[in-house]
């Protein structure tokens, strides 16, 4: 038995990823407009990212394995600060006129949960293939 998962795991895997980006992104959306915007990623990443990736060549189970990593990522990133990152959304949208600083604390956040899921991707990177 292979080590490595095969391509129908990581369409599983995508699968199950997806779900969880879309429910964890539209808890933490405080309108509906922030709802809709943050769900057309998963759509729009399975349409354009693994035809294309099939068409130039790219191992599929590889384009799966980002994709999965990049919504996670998201996930990872905006779970933590969702009360802030919803308060600011909000007052962004009732004042689009007026620049809304963010949070210190989450542009801490946001910087270092991105560094170490790149570094998990990069590890996790050997078993793909």
């Amino acid at each position: 038995m292979s080590r490595h998962p095969t391509t129908d795991d990581w369409v599983l895997i995508a699968a199950g990823v997806t779900v969880v980006y879309l429910v964890a992104t539209r808890w933490c959306m405080p309108t509906p407009e922030a709802k809709r915007r943050i769900s057309f990623a998963p759509p729009a990443g399975c349409v354009f990212l693994v035809p294309t990736a099939v068409v130039k060549g790219y191992s599929v189970s590889f384009t799966l394995f980002l994709y999965s990593c990049v919504l996670l990522t998201i996930v990872i990133i905006l779970v933590p600060v969702r009360k802030r990152v919803a308060a600011d959304i909000l007052e962004q949208e009732r004042n689009p006129w007026v620049k809304v600083h963010v949070n210190t604390a989450t542009l801490w956040w946001i910087g270092l949960s991105f560094v170490g899921c790149t570094a998990a991707m990069l590890y996790l990177r050997q078993f793909v293939e």
